[in-house]
Formats: C-alpha cells, sequence, structure tokens
C-alpha cells in the first residue's frame, strides 16, 4: 500500500482537476518510477496514458488499486479487484458507514469481499496515502495542487482526510518534510491504530503526528503506542472529542466509538504520547522532534537583550516544566564584569548595548554555553535576524555558538520573514515568533526523553495470571473479597454469620467494635437500604444491630438473596482512597485511583490507567492526582505507604486484563493507607460480571 511498483487508476479521468484524475496528475509530476494503468472503459487515454476497459484487461496484476468511483459502483469496482488478486485498495468514495444503514451494508458485504480474497481496504471516505521519497501518490487532495510535498521525517496518521491534509500542508509551510501520509476514513479494515504502528516502525520517520476520533483496535493500538516508546519516536496526538457536543459529533462523522476522553489522556501518559491540544501546538512539538534530538535534562538557559521578554519566558518555561536554573555564581561575576548593569542570573539580560558590540553578546552567548551546564540554550532576538545593520553579524554569533556546543538544544525566538527563519532551522535551530509556544516545545522534548528512558528501564511487562472463574450473576462482598484476596489484595479479617448463627457471638470472635453488613449478591450497594451498621461495642448490639439490618433488608429488597451478616472489626486511621476497574469501550479493562470522600465525590480527583500495568506505573499514576500530597504526610501526619497502595493497584490491573471476558466492574472503596510499612487494606469490594449486568 505505501511502496507499490504498480497501481491501478480505477474511474481515471483526463481532467487532472476531478477526483480521478488527481492522483494520475501527481503520480506523473512526481515521476513515479512504477507501472500506472488507468481503467476508464469510455476512453482510448488518459493524460496521455494508455487506458484499459476493465481490471481483468490489465496487461499485469498491479500492487494497488485506487477506486475513484462513486459509491453505487465500488462494490462492482472491489469484485473486480479480488478477482484479479490486487494487494489493497484505496476507496476514496463516500457514502457508507457514516451516511445511513443503506451505506453500513454497504460497506460491510464490501469489507466482505475484501477478506476473502485476501485484499486489503484503506477506507471507504478517505483521502488515500503518499510516500514522497518514491513519487507515490494514492491521494486526490487539492493542497498538493502545483507543490508536492518534499521527503522527512514526519509521518501523518489521520482518520481524518481533512485534517490530514491541513496539517501536511501546515507542516509543508514551515519546511518540514512529510515521510509517510496515511488517511483511515471509515475504516472498513485498515485502522489508525495499524497504520500508526506501521508507520513507527518506519526508520525514516522520528516523529508521527495523529489525528483520531476513537480507536477500534485496542491490542495494536497500544502495541504501536509501546513500540514507539521503545523506538523512541514522538507521537503527537490530536484526539478529538474532550467535550459532550465533540463527542457526539464524533459519533455521527464515523463509525468511530469515542472512550472516555479521561482515559485517552491517561493512556497517552502511560505510553508516554504528547497530546496537542492545538494544531499549531501539534505541529510545534513535532517540528521540535523531527531531528530526533533529545536533552540529557530540562535545564535551560535563556539570553536576553530585554528584561521583560526575559522574564515572561522564564515564567513559560516553568510552566513548561523546564528548569532556569541560574549561572554559576562565578560565570555571572564575569559577566558583571564586562557589563555592570546587565542582569547575568538567568534570564541572562545583556540589555539593548549588546546591540552594538557583537563581541560582548558573543563573550555572553559563549558564557552562557560553555559554563552555564545547559541542554537548552534560547535566545530571546525579536526583528533582529531581519535587520540589515544587525542581522549578518547576529547570525554569524548564532552560528559559532551552535557549532561550539553541539550538545546543547539551540532554539530562538524572532519576528522574521519566512525564508529567514527557514534558513535558522536548516542550521539546527528551533525557531517560533511566540515564546510560550516555542517552551511548550521544548517542554516536549523533555517529555519523549523521560518516555523513552522509562522504556529502556523496563524489563518487560507485568505478569498477567491465568483467569479465574467468575460464577454466573451476582456476587456478594463475601464471595468478591475471597477472589480479590487470591489475586493479592489485603482486606480484613471477617466472618459471615449465616441464618441461625449468634450475631453477637461471631462479632466477639472477630473482634469489638466491629461493622455488620447484610451479606447478599443481590444487594450491592448496602447503605441505601440501611444494610450497614458501624462501632459495634459489644455482643447485645451486635444481635439489635444485625435483627434490624435484616429486617430493613426484608422491607426494602424482599427479592434479594440473603446469604447472612458480614462482621468484620472497625478499621480506622491512614489515608482513605479508592480504586476501581471499569470497562472501557475503547480500552478495555482501565483501572481507577483516586483520594476517597469529598476528593472523589466532589473534585473528581481521580486518575486512570490501561490494564495491566507494573508497579513502576502505578508510582507514576499515584503521583498524578491533585491530592498525592495526602499520601506524603501533611501538617504532621507521617507519609502512607504509597509502596503498598502501588503495589495494590498494579494487582488489581492484572487481575482486571487477566478476567477481561468475564469482569464488569470492580469497586474497592474505601481503601485504608496506613503509614509507610503498615500497608494498605480494602473495607469494602464490589465485584461485577458480565454476565450479572443488565
Amino acid at each position: 500500500l505505501l511502496a507499490p511498483n504498480s497501481v491501478a487508476l480505477i474511474g481515471a479521468s483526463d481532467d487532472p482537476q476531478r477526483i480521478g484524475g488527481r492522483p494520475l496528475r501527481y503520480l506523473r509530476e512526481a515521476g513515479f518510477a512504477g507501472a500506472v494503468f488507468p481503467v476508464n472503459p469510455r476512453r482510448d487515454t488518459v493524460q496521455g496514458l494508455r487506458s484499459y476497459a476493465s481490471v481483468a484487461d490489465l496487461p499485469e496484476t498491479p500492487d494497488v488499486a485506487i477506486l475513484a468511483v462513486p459509491a453505487a459502483g465500488t462494490l462492482e469496482a472491489v469484485r473486480a479487484c479480488a478477482a484479479r488478486k490486487v494487494k489493497a485498495a484505496i476507496v476514496f468514495s463516500a457514502g457508507f458507514a457514516e451516511a445511513d444503514e443503506a451505506g453500513r451494508a454497504l460497506q460491510e458485504e464490501m469489507t466482505g469481499i475484501a477478506r476473502e480474497s485476501g485484499m486489503r481496504l484503506l477506507g471507504p471516505n478517505c483521502l488515500g496515502v503518499f510516500s514522497p521519497a518514491t513519487g507515490w501518490y494514492g491521494t486526490f487532495s487539492a493542497m498538493l495542487d502545483g507543490t508536492l510535498m518534499q521527503p522527512g521525517p514526519v509521518g501523518i496518521v489521520s482518520q481524518s482526510g481533512a485534517y490530514g491534509s491541513h496539517i501536511a500542508h501546515l507542516a509543508r509551510q514551515r519546511g518540514m518534510g512529510i515521510g509517510k501520509f496515511i488517511t483511515t476514513g471509515n475504516e472498513c479494515d485498515i485502522d489508525v491504530a495499524e497504520a500508526l504502528r506501521w508507520t513507527v516502525e518506519q526508520p525514516d520517520i522520528n516523529v508521527v503526528m495523529a489525528y483520531a476520533e476513537g480507536i477500534r483496535n485496542r491490542d495494536v493500538f497500544l502495541d504501536a503506542l509501546d513500540l514507539a516508546q521503545k523506538r523512541k519516536k514522538a507521537i503527537v496526538f490530536m484526539k478529538v472529542g474532550r467535550s459532550e457536543v465533540g463527542a457526539h459529533a464524533v459519533s455521527s462523522h464515523t463509525a468511530a466509538l469515542a472512550g472516555s476522553d479521561a482515559v485517552f489522556d491517561a493512556v497517552f501518559r502511560q505510553y508516554g504520547v504528547w497530546r496537542a491540544r492545538t494544531t499549531n501546538e501539534q505541529l510545534d512539538v513535532a517540528q521540535a522532534c523531527a531531528r530526533g534530538v533529545y536533552p540529557k535534562s530540562n535545564k535551560i538557559g535563556i539570553f536576553t537583550l530585554s528584561g521583560g521578554f526575559g522574564i515572561q519566558m522564564a515564567d513559560d518555561a516553568e510552566a513548561a516544566g523546564l528548569d532556569v536554573a541560574p549561572m554559576p555564581e562565578q560565570a555571572q561575576r564575569e559577566l558583571k564584569a564586562l557589563l555592570p548593569y546587565a542582569s547575568p542570573r538567568n534570564p541572562v539580560d545583556a540589555t539593548a548595548q549588546a546591540l552594538t558590540d557583537l563581541p560582548l553578546m558573543t563573550s555572553y552567548v559563549a558564557a552562557m554555553l560553555e559554563k552555564g551546564g545547559y541542554d537548552f540554550f534560547t535566545g530571546i532576538f525579536g526583528s533582529g535576524p531581519a535587520s540589515p545593520t544587525f542581522a549578518d553579524r547576529l547570525r554569524e554569533m548564532l552560528e559559532t555558538a551552535s557549532r561550539t556546543s553541539v550538545s546543547t538544544i539551540m532554539s530562538l525566538t524572532m519576528s522574521a520573514p519566512r525564508e529567514i527563519v527557514r534558513s535558522y532551522e536548516a542550521d539546527g535551530f528551533i525557531v517560533n515568533e511566540d515564546g510560550t509556544a516555542l517552551m511548550t516545545a521544548l517542554g516536549a522534548l523533555v517529555h519523549f526523553r523521560k518516555s523513552f528512558d522509562r522504556a529502556e528501564a523496563k524489563k518487560g511487562g507485568p505478569e498477567v495470571a491465568s483467569p479465574v472463574d467468575l460464577r454466573a450473576g451476582p456476587l456478594g462482598e463475601h464471595q468478591a473479597k475471597k477472589i480479590l484476596s487470591a489475586a493479592g489484595i489485603r482486606f480484613p479479617a471477617e466472618a459471615l454469620a449465616g441464618p441461625g448463627d449468634d450475631v453477637g457471638a461471631v462479632a466477639a470472635t472477630i473482634g469489638l467494635p466491629c461493622v455488620i453488613k447484610v451479606a447478599s449478591p443481590d444487594i450491592a450497594h448496602k447503605t441505601e437500604i440501611g444494610g450497614v451498621a458501624i462501632g459495634i461495642a459489644n455482643e447485645a448490639e451486635a444481635r439489635k444491630e444485625g435483627a434490624a439490618i435484616l429486617a430493613r433488608a426484608a422491607e426494602h429488597r424482599p427479592d434479594a438473596r440473603i446469604d447472612g451478616l458480614l462482621i468484620s472489626p472497625m478499621i480506622s486511621g491512614g489515608v482513605e482512597v479508592i480504586a476501581g476497574v471499569s470497562m472501557d469501550p475503547s480500552f478495555g479493562p482501565v483501572v481507577m485511583f483516586g483520594l476517597g470522600g469529598i476528593f472523589v465525590e466532589v473534585l473528581k480527583d481521580v486518575t486512570f490507567r490501561a490494564a495491566p500495568f507494573d508497579i513502576a506505573e502505578a508510582h507514576r499514576m499515584i503521583r498524578e492526582i491533585r491530592g498525592y500530597p495526602m499520601l506524603e504526610g501533611v501538617r504532621g501526619a507521617p507519609p502512607a505507604d504509597i509502596d503498598a497502595l502501588a503495589d495494590l493497584l498494579s494487582a488489581l490491573s492484572r487481575f482486571a486484563a487477566a478476567n477481561e471476558r468475564s469482569l464488569d466492574s470492580i469497586d474497592l472503596n474505601p481503601v485504608r493507607v496506613f503509614e509507610a510499612g503498615k500497608g494498605v487494606v480494602a473495607l469494602d469490594a464490589l465485584l461485577v460480571t458480565r454476565s450479572s449486568t443488565p
């Protein structure tokens, strides 16, 4: 599909402006070396090439067929390609699953024909592919009118053809070369996950700009993200559907099923993907990553001729996670001696005096690069690079500086014509006229460096246990705890007082004070019917409260099966947290974690991870919530046992992954995290199997 030796264009047009004419025109302009076979039964030639009446009439079987025919004629074209054993086909036409049920049925029939023959399909409703290095343009995108793409280390993978074409055009305006371009449309066969995985495998690609509305194939998608992280390939993702309105638009625009946006956010953090908030940010970050060069640390030195602009840049740098570390004291004294009224700390402000004194500016920049220990250097020069009287001297100084400090990533803010900006970029500088955008891009480089380092440190994925036999129907709390205890989740000691048992005697055996709960597989939320009593101090109170709980259960849920009363000791102290598992429509089993009480009920201070994950990832997860300082210890409280909490979350993720097919959800609430070294205990458990959900 991306490297064909021969191409058939079904529905080829002699008009190079039509959908059926553009691919042929682009292939000829690009000098595509393979065989090209126009198929049009009404013409003998198309754009100067011999035309064939049908696919069956072609002199050889093409590697790829481009289907530029209306939806009504697509099915017949797919049949013809399948009969000729074509390996892959690109379907441009719309009017399939994204339109109506009739279109969906037509798409399914077309897909079935292709699968039976072993042919891969891209689309329908897509803008195709291109690979500029070989002159292969299987697309009708109008953005190629007049100017084709230059090859380069940037890949584009997009469900939306319009968005993919848009960022390709903007990337070209910035001087970025595109190595691979794939748009997947309705994804009747090839989806964005498979396209992304293939793209990150390519040795000439350093960074991929991706766009998706939803994910169909979780396993391939996560494999693609994991592979990119291991191979040090940056993925800059535009995932739409954040808002309720946006999510609705997604479901009506394509057949994709958008999962929870918070889960997408968490999965991107889990695998080191950069989620862009704007198209400009996506391009800024991708351009910074295109060289495949990443810093050793986040230390940045900022050189400026204006104190105010330097302070603003320092604020932006700190917000982007960069360390605006001061120059060493001795270096500051030396710079102060050169210019007493300058500010040599960091940002290093040489004032406007440096505009007229090139040796002074050179000394300041050289000192920062040689003595500052910075992995980033940023110079704030405004319109200086375009100044008729200043530009040449500035360029000479910066070129010399960049050659003598090859390990430092050089970046500039400037307001200059495009050709000047491009010339600096060609010399390895990262350039942006917006200081905030520049700092965001540099922060992304640090983000990717840390992500790649984590991948190197991994010793393999977490071990997933064999699935357990989760019985059909709802599970009671006592049964759920037994199952989860075997998976490594710690619970308090407890006893089940069955019908006829002396509740007071059982309570005394467990230990007083205690908690008594109704035990029923049919009553998931016990507090709603008054099915819980806490702080039971003696045997008589246990008998009284036990009888009252059973009476309330009979009144509110006469249909419920009652196993008896569950009795456990009162446990207090520690930090209350909540953990659980839900089935995300895109990612399957997902573990949720947050602080309990008001933090989860009102502030929604929770985070997620796709299961399974290891203990190191669990630690990162724990540290993401805003309430994390509560676990570190506040107002004299001792630090909580974060190691034990990480063990619990990882164990929960492994259990969820192993039992994905039979599991619907798990709630552990509340969970008590005691001080460091004293462990974690879950006080309640709700385990819902798929067979027990409505």
